[in-house]
């Protein structure tokens, strides 16, 4: 199965991880795991496109991470929510439709 956690700070997603296989095809041919990462490397495509500063992040099999950095402009956190809320609604729209292989836990304090 595949685990997103979002973080959220103050109403606003501060840091996503993703780790593991859905485990429903052959390696390459997995269309869950293919659906996770084009949602989630579009989003870090999105931020590195429209955000200055730069973002931690890490990609490997099987796992994605990132952590927006602390010293962003109001517009450029606003930019950045835009991005992650819209790859929150779509891992989500996943996870309703696909809930044997995802699995979205989202953190507040």
């Amino acid at each position: 199965m595949i685990k997103i956690t979002l973080d959220y700070r103050d109403d606003v997603i501060e840091s996503f991880n993703v780790e593991g296989h859905a485990g429903s095809g052959p390696y390459g041919q997995d269309i869950y795991c293919a659906g996770v990462s084009a949602i989630t490397q579009t989003a870090l495509l999105g931020l590195a496109k429209h955000i200055s500063l730069q973002m931690d992040y890490v990609i490997r099999e099987g796992y994605i991470s990132c952590k927006l950095p602390a010293a962003l402009s109001d517009a450029e956190r606003e930019k950045a929510q835009v991005i992650l809320s819209t790859m929150e609604a779509g891992l989500l729209a996943m996870q309703e439709a696909y809930g044997d292989y995802l699995r979205v836990v989202i953190r507040r304090p």
